[in-house]
């Protein structure tokens, strides 16, 4: 710890940005408040450090503040001026952000990597706190839900709390793992931080993040490996079944054999939700496309579920006339509610804390931001995550393409930029990777 304080004492010498900017993205698993001062910090340092020598105009910043503005814009136009007003201050990273980095000092390549360093290393401390945790009310319970994924509507059983999200922290986990992966050098230390870095990233449940992160292990095994042929199949065998041997896992096999009984069949009995003769039903990925009217027992897994927003999303444009402006920032919550009473979802039991399917988001961060600010606001996301995939592989770095890959992917299932914590971790990473401090292969 001495030698760690006295590396980040040096370098927030040569870049006074450093601790500021080290201290959010450490931060962003904490309460709200916490981020916020780290991010107020940030700022103030950035404008009392402000010198005329240190702007610099790069293109790939101005992506996120055109977003912001857009956002802003969106006020004029908005069916819910409340809710856009509300969600301007989440989303305020993406005009923030972007402009500390045109006003300060560029980073070097070293100090890069050693805030992506920290910070992974801060991703450690917290998966240990969150197993220690899921151990001992383990102990106290007996239940076995602590181990996975997040609590759910009426309960706090999972792996961490339902307002961090699962989903989330298995992003910031899978990106410390890569670190630690992609370090030349490894001692036995490391190779046990990446085991339950790994072990955390698959017992986040979150079927998405599960299947690119092994994605990306094998094609970094298949293309990238300096290991001889040989060498790299037998790795490459032992890798395919020790994720197969995951599978087995209760709780993770039971989220991915729902998805599979869906895809396969209508209508199948949900044995994990059903209670004696109250039968809960799946529903499938046809019938969230054609159904006209649900019912109250029908269950929407996760595609399914994705699919419905996907299908309610087209008729909302067809139906409003909204592909140029959208409804507004935030702003189309009341239609999908207005949609789910049109097709008579289940909507919820407050006597039991259930939350109903009206209260969702569109689960899809391209047809969100679609939704709300129209086909510019869509363009805009997709420059932004092409200049991001584009500036990994021309730098080939596989950190840099690990988080772009993971983000295009993450995109199609979760509105993430809907939540402050995903706003603050996707555009400091996005700043940070695509900086013109790397150096050229």
């Amino acid at each position: 710890m001495k030698n760690v304080i006295q590396d980040i004492k040096e370098e927030t010498k040569q870049n006074k940005i450093f601790l500021p900017l080290l201290l959010v993205v450490c931060t962003i698993p904490l309460p709200f408040a916490i981020n916020n001062v780290a991010l107020g910090i940030l700022t103030l340092t950035a404008l009392m450090t402000l010198k005329k020598t240190n702007f610099s105009f790069r293109s790939y910043l101005i992506y996120p503040i055109s977003l912001y503005i857009l956002m802003c814009l969106s006020l004029l136009w908005t069916i819910d001026f409340k809710s856009t007003s509300a969600s301007l201050f989440k989303e305020i990273p993406f005009f923030i952000l972007p402009i500390i980095f045109l006003i300060s000092k560029e980073f070097t390549l070293e100090q890069r990597n050693k805030i992506i360093r920290y910070f992974s290393d801060s991703m450690v401390i917290y998966a240990l706190y969150f197993i220690i945790r899921a151990v001992i009310r383990y102990l106290l319970t007996g239940d076995q839900r602590v181990f996975f994924y997040h609590g759910e509507d009426n309960d706090d059983f999972g792996l961490v709390p339902k307002l961090l999200n699962a989903i989330h922290v298995s992003i910031y986990m899978s990106i410390a793992f890569f670190y630690f992966f992609k370090k030349a050098i490894k001692t036995y230390f490391d190779y046990g931080i990446m085991l339950l870095l790994f072990i955390m990233v698959f017992l986040l449940s979150s079927k998405n993040i599960i299947v690119v992160f092994s994605v990306l292990l094998l094609y970094h095994y298949l293309f990238l490996t300096k290991t001889s042929r040989k060498m790299r199949l037998r790795n490459l065998v032992l890798a395919i079944l020790f994720l197969f041997s995951l599978s087995f896992i209760g709780k993770i096999r039971e989220r991915f054999m729902i998805e599979y009984e869906t895809n396969m069949s209508d209508s199948s009995v949900n044995d994990v939700i059903s209670k004696g003769n109250d039968k809960v039903y799946n529903v499938s990925i046809k019938q969230a496309w054609t159904n006209k009217e649900f019912k109250p027992n029908d269950y929407f897994p996760g595609t399914a579920f994705r699919v419905y927003q996907f299908r309610i999303f087209t008729e909302l444009v067809a139906e409003n006339n909204t592909f140029f402006k959208g409804f507004g920032q935030d702003a189309s919550y009341e239609k999908i509610k207005n949609k789910a009473v049109e097709h008579n979802l289940y909507m919820g039991d407050n006597s039991n804390n259930f939350q109903g399917y009206q209260n969702k988001n569109f689960h899809n961060q391209y047809v969100q931001i679609f939704a709300d600010l129209g086909v510019f606001g869509f363009i805009i996301l997709l420059l932004m995550l092409g200049t991001n995939i584009s500036q990994a592989i021309k730098n080939k770095d596989f950190i840099h393409f690990a988080f772009a890959f993971l983000m295009i992917s993450l995109f199609l299932t979760e509105s993430f930029l809907l939540r402050q914590r995903g706003v603050v971790f996707f555009i400091t990473m996005y700043c940070l990777f695509n900086s013109k401090f790397f150096k050229q292969n």
